[in-house]
């Protein structure tokens, strides 16, 4: 073999070995990129589930709190204990010791089992019954949504509530 094939099969493989080490690095940095997606899913996935205890006229029901801002302020200031009063036959609400974030979406709806921040008042609102009028303006943030047993809410008059992390 001559001097110059020899030197063109070292190029040939150099220029192989280079091309095997960027696409190895190519598909390293989209593996790595990946991987470090995952942590962010695996916390919006515990957000996700994080369960209250709601117990009220000696029955305890749970929610899953809502993934922002203001169910997380919401859930830092548990354990709470107050006395809910009824607005409309539809709700039960009464006044957080301290405002919340309104950094969370807002709606003009509710669906039965919401469990919402009113902010203009620093409000807590938990929605039994249905009766499809709109929330006004600024409308209300999402905190947790009741898993099942809304009806023990429908009692008339005020009802003392406890709401904490569930275990």
């Amino acid at each position: 073999m001559s001097k110059s094939s020899i030197t063109n099969c070292r190029s040939k493989d150099l220029l192989f070995i280079v091309l095997v080490l960027t696409l190895g690095l190519f598909s390293s940095s989209k593996a790595s990129t990946g991987s470090s997606s995952n942590p962010q899913r695996s916390s919006s996935e515990r957000n996700q589930n994080v369960k209250i205890e709601i117990k009220i006229g000696g029955k305890v029901l749970t929610a899953t709190l809502a993934d922002n801002a203001t169910a997380r302020d919401f859930a830092s200031a548990l354990p709470l204990t107050v006395s809910m009063k009824d607005l409309f036959g539809r709700e039960k609400y009464a006044a957080l010791p301290k405002a919340l974030s309104e950094k969370g979406p807002r709606r003009h709806q509710y669906e039965v089992g919401d469990i919402a921040y009113w902010s203009p008042s620093h409000d807590l609102a938990i929605y039994y019954h249905q009766d499809g009028a709109s929330i006004p303006s600024p409308g209300i943030i999402p905190i947790a949504k009741i898993d099942a047993g809304t009806e023990a809410f429908n009692v008339s008059g005020s009802a003392k509530v406890t709401i904490d992390l569930a275990n």
